[in-house]
Order: C-alpha cells, then structure tokens, then sequence
C-alpha cells in the first residue's frame, strides 16, 4: 500500500475521490460545510453581478454613444481663424473622395434665445440642407412628427419635442428666435429676432438635444446669422467611427494648415473618460465581493485541515508524499471556485441576455416603472455583453479560488504526523 501510495501520479484517481470525499457533508462536519456553502454562493454570485453590471454599463455606454454620433459628425471642420468657411462646397467635395467618408455636410451655427408666449430659453440653432438633415438617425427616424419634405425651400424649422413641450407649440405654430448679433445701427448692435414655423418635431432620446436643439435651412440660417454665404464649419461622417484618428491624420495631410480637425472622441473627451472611471471602480469595487467569497474558502479549508490532522496523518505514514497531501487539499477548496464560477457566468450571461424581459417582469410584480424613460431617456435597459470581459471575470474568480486554497493546503502538507497523532 505504501509503495502503491508513492508511486501515484499529481492528481491521481486517489487524490481526487479523497478531495471529493472531503467535500461532502458530514454530520460531524457541518460548520465546514456550511461555510463551503456560502463560498460557493459568494463566488456565483459575485461573478454573476459583475458580468450583469459590466453588461448594463457598456450598454448605456454604447448606446449614449450611437444617440450623440446620430447627432453629431465624427470629425468636423473649422477654420483654423475661427472665421466662417467660404469655399465649404470645394472643401466637402474633396473630403468626400477619402476612403472611409461617407458624407461631408456644411453647418451653420450659433447660440439664441428661443421665445414664446409662456417662456424663453436658451438653444442651440444648427442650419443643414434637407438632404444632410434627413441622413442623420436622431432625427429622421420613426418618432419625428411632421415633415421635412421641401425643408430646403421653406422657412420652418425643426425642434426636439421636449423644446416644443417646454413653449408650448406644435406643427404650425412660430417659434420666436432671437440673436443678439443683428444689424449695426448707430445706437450700436439691434438684437435680431424673427419668428419662425414649426414644420416638424423630433425625439433622440436625449434630454440635451429634445430640450435645445433647433434645426433650420442652411441658406436661412447663414442670413440670420449674418454668414455672408459662408458656413461655420463641415461635418464629416465616417464608416467606422472608431477609424477617426486615421481619417484625421489623412485630412491633415491634405490640408496642412487652414482648418481644424475635432474628433468626436476629442468633443467627448470627458464625458466618455468619466464613464470609463466609473466603469472601471464598478469592476474593482464589485470584484471585492468574489474576493469575501475567496476568503471564505480559505477559513474552510483551516478548518477542514484541522478536523482532519489525524487522517492526515495515517496518510503521511502509509507514504503520502506532502505534494499529495497538498494536492488533495488544493482540489478541495480549488473545486469550490470552479463550480461557483461556473454557476456564476451562466447565471450572469442568462441574467443579461434577459435583463429587459426581468426588468418588465419586476415592474409588473411590483407595480412601480423601473428604469423610467422620463429620467434616463432610453426606451429599455440596455446590455451589451464582452466575451472578452466575461472571460476576465471568470479567469479573475478562478484565480482567487485557486490561491485562496494555496496556504491552508500548505498547512496541511506541513502537518508532522507524529504530532498530529499524538492528541488522537
């Protein structure tokens, strides 16, 4: 028996049914295995909400993303005097010739007031031809109300329907915009104010553009705005969004100097850096709860070495080697954070492939709207899963397991048999 003890291989069929013994409750171990219970539903758990959390962040990420890219260009043109850019037709014709662009729209811009009879509020006017204002998603899409058609030829304008809300008009009626850069006249500079129809509503999805964003025609907007047949600048829209910086560095190569390039990735700088801080102390903070899981395994795994010191032991003197002993234990506890985070990534992966349906289902159970669209201007609770991340977290969970088991069974290798034997 000794010999047949020695001469077995790391992990061996033997090692694994004593750790799978081990494992199992016994009525005179029941403390160990309650305490394995709860290591077990530690690391499940942990595991599964970090996925779910992980999931619902790049979700509202990606999907803020897609609303402010349906609004904005990926890259836009300025004149590098800050001055208005005359030859804008040439400048978006040869823009549009490289690889990656797939459109490049000249804009008017500019600060106003916007008054009715019930209030006045601060807007932000973006003049666009009714082709380039038709491509963009945010607007055109199936909640615009009214219509576009012939926008180029009238004088209406389009506003987000939280604005119209807000002063209380609807398709038809004028909304009263007022520009402090009007004509000179000897007392100094009149405010310019003109009072424009309302030929459509539309509804992004997000508060800052439904509640100040106003769109009129482009040859409207440069006479209001005193443009000279000029523009503010150009936006271009690209095939691949995250292709931005190549496609800068190629427009810088075309025009040296003149113009200035913002990226979107450059305009939101710090809005998307203070999304991706907060996702990352999400992650370290809620990974501390498979690490309490991890721990849990190790106060286990002492007391499971200490309950068995005798068998221990009897082992050590039959010949088991204290890389056996050490091994048996590591299964032990090692199986613990396999199972838990097994359960834990399909538990989590089920959870956020059906995270909006569980969302519905608790609204209904508990008769409140959780996730109101009111306040966070998303129609559902998005998710949008990483297999690359879900793999971390897995790998994350497993690691901890696995070096959670390594001191306890170290003790248990290094028990001296005589000792252990001789308090039985």
């Amino acid at each position: 028996m000794s010999e047949t003890i020695k001469d077995t291989p790391p992990f061996s069929a033997w090692e694994r049914m004593l750790a799978w013994r081990y494992l199992r409750s016994r009525r005179n171990e029941g403390v160990v295995s309650v305490i394995a219970g709860f290591s077990f539903l530690g690391i499940m758990l942990g595991v599964a909400t970090l996925i779910i959390v992980m999931a619902v962040m790049n979700g509202f990420r990606n999907e803020l993303m897609h609303k402010i890219l349906g609004f904005n260009g990926h890259i836009t043109v300025y004149s590098a005097r800050l001055t208005p850019i005359e030859n804008f037709d040439d400048l978006a014709k040869r823009i549009r010739t490289i690889d990656g662009v797939v459109s490049a729209m000249p804009f008017v811009e500019g600060q106003v007031m916007a008054s009715s009879s019930r209030t006045a509020s601060g807007v932000k006017v973006r003049g666009l031809r009714e082709a380039d204002l038709k491509s963009l998603r945010g607007i055109n899409n199936n909640k615009l109300k009214g219509t576009l058609d012939g926008f180029d030829s009238s004088d209406g304008i389009a506003v987000g329907y939280r604005l119209a809300w807000k002063h209380g008009v609807t398709i038809g009626d004028n909304l009263t915009l007022i520009s402090p850069d009007g004509a000179e006249t000897p007392f100094g500079v009149t405010p310019r104010i003109r009072a424009f129809p309302v030929r459509a509503t539309f509804e992004a999805g997000m508060s800052l553009f439904d509640s100040s964003m106003v769109y009129m025609p482009l040859k409207a907007a440069q006479e209001y705005f005193n443009m000279d047949g000029g523009v503010t600048g150009v936006e271009i829209m690209l095939k691949d969004p995250q292709n931005v910086d190549a496609v800068r560095d190629a427009l810088i190569k075309l025009y040296p100097a003149g113009y200035q390039f913002i990226t979107w990735k450059r305009a939101n700088k710090t809005f998307f850096g203070a999304l991706a801080v907060e996702r990352n102390v999400m992650f370290l903070i809620l990974a501390l709860i498979i690490l309490v899981a991890a721990l849990n395994i190790i106060s286990g795994l002492i007391m499971l070495v200490k309950d068995k010191g005798g068998d221990i032991a009897i082992l050590r003197t039959m010949g088991a080697a204290r890389g056996s002993v050490l091994r048996v234990f590591f299964m032990t506890g090692a199986a613990i954070g396999v199972a838990g985070t097994l359960a834990g990534v399909v538990l989590g992966v089920v959870f956020s492939l059906n995270v909006e349906h569980i969302r519905q289902f608790l609204s209904w159970l508990t008769g409140t709207h959780l996730f109101p669209p009111e306040l966070y201007y998303l129609s559902k609770l998005p998710a949008d899963m990483d297999t690359g991340e879900t793999i971390l977290i897995a790998v994350l969970a497993l690691v901890l397991s696995f070096l959670a088991t390594i001191y306890p069974a170290w003790r248990a290798a290094s028990l001296d048999p005589v000792e252990a034997l001789r308090y039985e």
